[in-house]
């Protein structure tokens, strides 16, 4: 089995190369590079990105539009035209542009290949949402039968951040949703792993309705943790609505943040403070 794993490993890179030998036959060979219709091109069924900037593709757009394609993306022959191997955001970009055509390379290869491309391509992006490289990270682990170990040293990644990444998908859906949308962050997403769907929400709610801090995240969870392993004759510490709180000191111009039946004021300065005591003097 260790055999195995090792020739897959030298697979893996050697992935690489066949790109790299692709965009080197393009400087000495022209005749390699071909002007392919975009409507005869269908995206790689395999592509682990689901979401794509659209801002970020218009400015590719545009790019595209007044310098052309700097780099070609790479495709494969099928029965009904190409499937696209890697350059999926350049294909985007270019349907956008309302180009009739794309410079492309085409390679000869399997579905195998066609999965490994997609994923080796997008794990090596830094714009893939940790969920999207969650995923990529466990099909490259199924494909192969790796362990996380010998994925680190596969694809450069630290053993520790593949794990933590690949306990997001953990999380609820709507939880994914919330990190994939920025609503959340990836440091929120990592301290709601191994919380019920239940918490996972109520958490997300206060982090977006009261801008919490990670280490606020992690104070509620680990109070959460305490009242779940207290006995059941302990006093029950009733859940209060600041919310109407919380609006009248907006309007007065004080921040104020309440976790736990907890209310936090914050001043920015001395002026504030002053101003803040002069209504207790009315």
């Amino acid at each position: 089995m260790k055999l195995k794993k090792a020739v897959l490993g030298r697979g893996l890179d050697a992935l690489f190369g066949e790109i790299d030998t692709a965009y080197n036959k393009e400087g000495s060979h022209q005749d390699a590079i071909l002007e392919i219709s975009l409507k005869d091109i269908r995206p790689n069924p395999f592509q682990p990105r689901k979401t794509f900037d659209e801002i970020s593709l218009l400015e590719l757009a545009e790019s595209i539009k007044n310098d052309g394609l700097l780099q070609p993306i790479i495709v494969t022959e099928d029965i009904d035209g190409y499937i696209l191997i890697s350059g999926e955001r350049r294909f985007r970009a270019s349907k956008l542009a309302k180009l009739k055509t794309i410079r492309a390379i085409a390679v000869s290869t399997n579905e195998v290949k066609m999965r490994q491309f997609a994923l080796l391509e997008n794990i090596q992006r830094e714009d893939l949402n940790p969920i999207e490289l969650a995923y990529a990270y466990s099909e490259l682990i199924k494909l192969h039968e790796l362990t996380h170990e010998e994925l680190s040293s596969m694809i450069h990644k630290s053993r520790t951040n593949i794990t933590n990444t690949m306990r997001l998908l953990q999380l609820s859906i709507n939880t994914q949703k919330a990190l994939i949308e920025q609503k959340i962050t990836a440091g929120h997403a990592k301290v709601l792993v191994g919380l019920d769907e239940k918490q996972q929400q109520v958490i997300i709610d206060s982090i977006i309705g009261e801008k919490l801090s990670v280490r606020e995240v992690e104070l509620m969870i680990k109070n959460i943790k305490e009242a779940k392993l207290a006995p059941h004759d302990r006093h029950i510490v009733p859940s209060y609505d600041f919310s109407k709180l919380k609006t009248q000191f907006d309007s007065l111009g004080f921040q104020l943040k309440f976790s736990n039946n907890k209310i936090t004021i914050q001043f920015e300065n001395e002026n504030q403070i002053n101003e803040f005591l002069t209504y207790f003097q009315k």
